[in-house]
């Protein structure tokens, strides 16, 4: 588990921290030493298993030369293992409680940076450096809207490997015409390549997840699309028992909703789909696509009422 990157000299607490983390003890070592109870508002589970690790990290293709954003840094055991490995990592964490559990174990890595801050409000593309990987153990609640932030604030960023619900995960690759299709495939798979790499089960966490877990990779292909695109996307998906005209034509309101509908029906036969096609039809290029064929008009009235969704 070794390599990578440079520490300051050891002394007895450093040599007891790289006993715990031989173990893959790490974690539960610091909920003891410093008296940290997992928050289940937060919904947190922290990563004890050494082995998904090591797997996170080949996934990552950790070099000296990277500069890594983890979202969720809880209890420390992936930051010292990306801090070993990178030229620089960021550590963002909401909970103010585990700075004692993150200070023993980034006090020895000066290319770690700790932000205790809410990771829906900071801004990536501030961070200096700035971030060209996200590898995350994340929170599972806000982990779709965490990866379309940064895929949008980070234009820069190449890889994500991102510890997730299963469920998330799978919606995030899931391809044109499935039932997990929806908004955030298409606005993901519009900038990135999206793959489930393999499910991690309960036991790598404590305490462990009420629910299934899976890494996710994405891997840039472009750049985020628009506000005005995401937007449409958004309100495509916003009805998805009606047809996409008839869920923009929602979205629009009673003002604009005829003329929306007129639009979209208008447009979606000019590229070939049928004129009450469902948003779930459409692949990402199809909806891109369809929203260059909309104009700024009807994209600006959808954008001031699209509903934001993970």
């Amino acid at each position: 588990m070794r390599g990578g990157g440079t520490r300051s000299g050891p002394d007895a607490g450093h040599t007891a921290n790289l006993e715990a983390r031989r173990t893959g003890q790490a974690s539960l070592r610091r909920m003891r030493e410093f008296g940290i109870r997992p928050n289940r508002d937060l919904g947190q589970s922290f990563l004890i298993d050494d082995n998904v690790l090591r797997i996170i990290g080949t996934l990552a293709e950790l070099g000296p030369r990277d500069v890594v954003l983890e979202v969720g840094g809880g209890l420390g055991v992936l930051s010292e293992h990306l801090a070993e490995r990178v030229g620089h990592v960021h550590v963002v964490e909401i909970d103010r409680s585990l700075e004692p559990a993150l200070a023993d174990a980034l006090g020895p890595h000066a290319n770690a940076s700790t932000h205790f801050a809410d990771a829906l409000a900071l801004d990536y593309g501030r961070l200096a450096p700035v971030p060209d990987k996200v590898v995350a153990n994340l929170p599972y609640g806000v982990a779709a809207t965490v990866i379309l932030k940064s895929i949008a604030e980070l234009p820069g960023a190449g890889l994500w490997v991102a510890m997730v619900q299963r469920e998330v995960a799978e919606r995030l690759a899931a391809p044109p015409g499935t039932r997990t299709y929806g908004a955030s495939s298409a606005i993901a798979q519009l900038a990135c390549e999206v793959r489930v790499a393999r499910r991690v089960p309960a036991t790598a966490f404590a305490p462990p997840p009420r629910v299934e877990s899976a890494l996710c990779v994405l891997r840039r292909r472009g750049p985020s699309p628009p506000a005005e695109v995401a937007a449409l996307v958004h309100a495509a998906f916003a009805h998805r028992r009606k047809t996409l005209a008839g869920s923009l034509a929602l979205v629009a309101g009673d003002s604009d909703g005829a003329a929306v509908r007129r639009s979209a029906r208008a447009a979606l036969e000019a590229l070939g789909h049928p004129p009450d096609a469902r948003a779930e039809r459409l692949g990402p290029g199809d909806l891109s696509a369809l929203a260059e064929r909309l104009g700024p008009e009807v994209l600006g009235s959808l954008a001031t009422r699209a509903p934001g969704r993970r």
